[in-house]
């Protein structure tokens, strides 16, 4: 599938997740948060005339620097693999494409195909998530890994101890992709499920990962609470510095106390416990 991808520049931190949503809205499936800005993608197929009018209309209004590529499928892995780079987290675990050679003496080894899902551990929150958990004792855990991306925390959990996962996303190609990475990293107990808080089975989890934006995790916190076994752990990412207070007093209306929270260039990852 061909893919149209705008590569957007200078955007007002505060309009940031509002167009992010405008763009979901226009049929664009996947994002990327750069250093410079935000990189959007939209399948060529699904891309209508009057939605680019607008698009463009909008983001000059706005004083955005735009620019706009068509990626060919044929092209597409080539593109990823001359972008790409291995992660490593405290020395521990390795997050890497399978054209990437592994490194002795990590503990965690993550193989991630670097397609268009949230999560290769290069955006501070997924680096965040991933530095929280790897200090956590996850031995026989059942794990929720709620807007999966790549599955790459779900992936962690389990080479981690956890006795099971179910690994959650709305996104279609998400969703595909997490599936993918599961079968890479040889692991049978992570169950791969498309859809939404509707979707999560009737179980309750010693942990929940929930590394989305705050709009979703200031409606669906109830939710996780609902579903969090007593002591259990919630681990929230996705979210800037400004929006902390609001996300702490939707989670403590649900029963849930603040252990300790980290900040990586405003993002922060927080840890709860019910």
């Amino acid at each position: 599938m061909d893919y149209i991808e705008y590569r957007l520049r200078e955007i007002p931190e505060e309009i940031k997740e509002i167009l992010m949503a405008e763009l979901s809205e226009l049929g664009f499936e996947s994002f990327a948060e750069t250093g410079e800005g935000l990189d959007a993608y939209v399948p060529v197929s699904s891309f209508k005339e009057e939605a680019e009018e607008y698009l463009t209309l909008k983001i000059r209004k706005l004083g955005i620097k735009f620019e706009r590529e068509t990626i060919r499928e044929q092209n597409w892995n080539a593109l990823w693999e001359s972008q790409y780079e291995p992660v490593i987290i405290a020395g521990k675990c390795m997050v890497r494409a399978p054209f990437h050679d592994p490194l002795p003496g990590i503990l965690y080894d993550i193989l991630i195909e670097p397609r268009m899902s949230f999560g290769t551990a290069h955006h501070e929150t997924t680096a965040l998530m991933l530095e929280m958990l790897l200090r956590e004792d996850l031995t026989n855990y059942k794990v929720l890994d709620m807007g999966c991306g790549t599955g790459v925390l779900g992936i962690l959990a389990s080479k981690m101890g956890a006795s099971g996962v179910d690994a959650i996303d709305t996104d279609e190609w998400a969703f595909g992709n997490c599936r993918d990475n599961v079968g890479k990293n040889n692991l049978s107990n992570i169950s791969v499920i498309h859809g939404d808080t509707r979707n999560i089975p009737e179980t309750v989890y010693n942990m929940i990962l929930a590394n989305i934006n705050r709009n979703v995790l200031l409606e669906d916190l109830p939710v996780y609470g609902r579903h969090l076994a007593e002591s259990g752990s919630l681990f929230l990412s996705g979210f800037y510095e400004k929006d902390m207070a609001a996300i702490r007093n939707r989670a403590e209306e649900q029963g849930l106390t603040l252990i300790c929270s980290e900040s990586k260039n405003n993002w922060v990852g927080a840890k709860f416990v019910k």
